[in-house]
This record gives C-alpha cells, structure tokens and sequence, in this order.
C-alpha cells in the first residue's frame, strides 16, 4: 500500500468484535507509553497529522505510523486533539491504580486510613472522568468542584459507615469495604463529572460523521456503560485479591514481612490490572451508537424529516 493512500485513522483492529476493541486497548492503555516525553508525543501527533494531510515523510513506514497512531491514541483527546494531563490518561492507569487500590486494600482497619486513601482515590478517578469525558460538553470549575466534592463524600460516607457496621463482621467482609465504596462512588463520581452531557445532551453524528445534533438519551447511555466498565475495571483485583492476601497470611512467612504487606498488594494489583484496563475499556465499542426510535422525540422527528428511513442509528463518542 502507498503510504500517501495509508488510512491511518481506520481501526487496527475490528472495532466491533470484544476481541477487536481488546487488542485495541492493550494497545493503547500500554502504560510504557506513560513514560514518553511530551516532545516524542508531539512527535508523534505530528506524523498523524501528516499522514491525515497524504503527505508523509521520506523513509516513513507502516509501522512508523501505527505506532505514531498508538502514542496519538493514548495521549491526545479523541475530540479535541489537546494533549491530556498525564495522570488522566489511560496509560496511567495501571502505574496509577495498582498503588492507590493496593493501599486502600492494605489499609482499610482505621477510620484516618480509610477516609485518607478514598479521598486520594476519588482524587485520581476525578482528574480521571475529567480527562476522559467527551470534550464536546464543556464543564465549568463550580460543576467539576461540585462532582468532586460529591463523589469523595460518597466514597467516604460508604467507606466509614461500613467499615464500622462491619467491625464484628467476618475479616474478609471488611476487606472489600473499600470496593464497595469504589463502585458507590463510580456511580456518583462519574455522572456528575460529565453533567453537562446529561443536561444538554451529547452530539450524535450520522455513520460518516455528519452531526445530527444533541441527544440526552445517547448521553444516559454512553455514561452508564462508562460506569460499568470502572466498576468492571476494579472489581477482580478488589474482590479476588483480599481472598489471596487473607490466605497468605496465615503463612508464618508471610507473617514475618508484615512491612511488605503493602508493597506485595500494590505488586499483585498491578498484575491485575494489566489485564482489567483493556478488557473493561472493551466491554462497549468508543464509538457508540443508539436507534434513532429511541432518540428524544425532537431529534427523532429532526432526522426523520430529513433523512426519512436513511438514518437508522446515530454515533457519538462514549468517553472512557
């Protein structure tokens, strides 16, 4: 193929297969990526945006710019193009995660250590939804405070409140307090994040990318499959993991190394999420798609009017 004629923002990899999506985020979710420089990363959005234009430079190859596309992909918006803070993006996802979910798992016995690493959690899932949202919907300071804000006093309320209803509770009970709390808060957290889609609407585009308008409806949908894909994210690693740790130890060695207790979780929740990044990222297509018959009545009767029987689903970035 002529690198002029090179499609480079056509998928990899089937997008509308489980499988497809999966080696499509494993791609791009590489937390080696997270360690690149900005300058390479520009470097790279620079490649993709020469081939978009059909002219590449001399000695560029296939694999030149599948990689450029990977990089591009991992830390550039999907809508805007901006270069996304490096903590939100999903390449930082595993680094991140593993140590915040292995000392909430470490430390869950004490009220000052539950209230401290939840908050330190919604802090990242926060800056997270954030960066992650679809940039078509903008969000003001007072919104994105009032989500954070909402969304930590979820976790902490959960976290403590159970924490104490189970002190008399068998110990594993108590050890997946703070998944509890995690999936409670991903359910306030992210909504609130991306309100603005829900108020007014996410843009929905024809199967070529012409835009329709706004739908609320497209925009319940896309948030809610984010929600389940975050709780899917944590839930091996939160549930699993306690099981694994309370059997070991009762090892006496285990029993010895008490220090590295944490270290050893942080290590082990890495392992899982190496894997549980992709896979729940890959649960839904990105690129989303609704019924038209189930759009508002509005933007039904909009389309219809227009485009008659020819438009039968509409298209919109989910977010991640």
């Amino acid at each position: 193929m002529a690198l002029s004629s090179f499609d480079i923002d056509a998928p990899r990899w089937d997008q509308t297969t489980f499988m497809g999506r999966l080696k499509h985020f494993f791609n791009i979710t590489d937390p080696r990526t997270a360690l690149l420089p900005d300058a390479r990363l520009d470097e790279a959005k620079a490649l993709v945006e020469s081939c978009r234009a059909g002219s590449t430079p001399p000695g560029t190859t296939e694999e030149h710019l599948h990689y450029a596309k990977k990089l591009y992909d991992s830390a550039f918006h999907p809508d805007t193009g901006d270069r996304m803070n490096l903590i939100g993006r999903m390449s930082f996802q595993v680094p991140g995660g593993m140590a915040i979910t292995g000392f909430m798992l470490q430390f869950y016995r004490t009220v000052p250590a539950v209230v401290f690493w939840q908050w330190v959690n919604q802090s990242f899932n926060a800056l997270v939804n954030y960066t992650n949202r679809n940039a078509a919907s903008p969000i003001t300071p007072k919104q994105i405070g009032v989500a954070y804000i909402t969304a930590t006093s979820t976790a902490l309320a959960t976290a403590v409140g159970l924490n104490l209803y189970t002190k008399k509770a068998p110990p594993l009970v108590a050890r997946w307090v703070p998944f509890v709390a995690v999936a409670a808060a991903n359910c306030v957290n992210i909504p609130m994040m991306r309100q603005q889609e829900i108020l007014n609407g996410i843009a929905v585009t024809d199967e070529n990318g012409n835009k329709l308008g706004h739908s609320t409806k497209a925009a319940v949908k896309g948030i809610s499959q984010v929600v389940i894909s975050r709780v899917t994210m944590a839930a091996p690693g939160m549930i699993i993991l306690p099981i694994i740790m309370q059997r070991m130890e009762k090892f006496k060695f285990m029993q010895r190394i008490t220090f590295l207790h944490g270290p050893i979780q942080v290590m082990m929740v890495g392992v899982f999420l190496i894997f549980m990044v992709p896979a729940a990222c890959s649960l839904f297509p990105q690129r989303c798609s609704i019924a038209v018959s189930k759009l508002e009545p509005e933007l039904r009767d909009s389309i219809q009017s227009k485009y008659g029987d020819a438009v039968q689903l509409v298209y919109f970035n989910k977010g991640l």
